[in-house]
């Protein structure tokens, strides 16, 4: 289907929206229904938008929208802005990710300044998607998570926040940032212990929490191991635990084979993500280095 059309009918309206404004801004434009033409200039801008969005000219259709957010903010229609500055940011990710972060910024400030919390945090989850995989900027995205996760807190909305904190876990280990990623598995894990629906997972946080321990020290992780069984004995039963206590004594006796052969058993049952490769992997090197450090 030929969008050229749809894209003329839109810059004309644009134009018209421009046309509508400069009257409206003049001495006897002012006088004479200056809002009304404001509010029909915005009403151009966001009809534009949706042909430029149907003629997928992403960046004309945020940039049309982001007018008419500006204009709702001089008309003190907050909640109409903060829409409008979604649809820009929504356009603008599939040309201009950073246009799509300042947009979605503009919405967050206003939806704060009103007090919706839950929708800021919902945006700034977002954002952090946009740093994650458009930009690739993880401190950023991670910086988008947590902030998200302390609107949700004071929102009450626990499960949402630990959503966006098991987010946050999973890059600060990754950037070896290993004490805030335990504090954040620890903190879900027992959260999901005393909860009936997610108490299967608590095994899960605590696993991934003892292999951030023992990415720092040896000692710290059986430690931390014998604590997580004392406090949710079903973890003693889990095969994530018995893989924990195998791996330890095969780091004690430096067995780089038993390790690997323990890991390789426990993946045949429970296939390994990407994640849990990466930190096995880093321990596995530690043993390996000690080994020749003995040589």
């Amino acid at each position: 289907m030929d969008n050229s059309g749809k894209e003329k009918e839109a810059m004309a309206l644009v134009a018209e929206a421009e046309k509508k404004m400069k009257s409206s801004q003049s001495f006897f434009g002012a006088m004479f229904g200056g809002s009304s033409k404001t509010e029909e200039a915005c009403d151009m801008y966001v009809r534009a938008a949706n042909m430029y969005k149907m003629a997928k000219n992403w960046c004309a259709a945020g940039n049309a929208f982001s007018q008419a957010a500006h204009l709702h903010l001089q008309m003190q229609s907050k909640h109409d802005a903060a829409t409008n500055f979604i649809d820009a940011g929504n356009a603008f990710k599939k040309a201009d990710p950073q246009e799509a972060i300042n947009c979605l910024n503009r919405a967050i400030e206003i939806y704060t300044d009103m007090g919706r919390f839950t929708i800021a945090a919902k945006h700034h989850i977002t954002i952090a998607e946009i740093y994650e995989t458009e930009m690739v900027d993880i401190e950023k995205a991670i910086a988008h998570y947590e902030q998200a996760a302390d609107y949700y807190k004071g929102e009450e909305s626990t499960s949402s926040a630990n959503k966006c904190l098991l987010k946050v876990a999973t890059y600060a280990a990754q950037l070896e940032q290993y004490p805030k990623a335990i504090e954040i598995y620890e903190q879900v894990g027992t959260y999901a212990m005393d909860s009936t629906l997610l108490k299967y997972s608590a095994k899960d946080h605590f696993f991934k929490a003892a292999l951030c321990h023992f990415s720092v020290d040896m000692l710290n992780a059986k430690l931390a191991v014998q604590k997580y069984e004392e406090m949710f004995p079903a973890f003693s039963d889990s095969r994530e635990c018995k893989l924990l206590k195998k791996l330890l004594d095969a780091y004690e006796e430096q067995n780089v084979e038993a390790y690997t052969d323990s890991v390789k058993e426990f993946d045949t049952i429970s296939r390994l993500d990407q994640w849990l490769t990466t930190m096995l992997l880093r321990i596995k090197k530690t043993i390996q280095e000690d080994e020749s450090d003995l040589r």
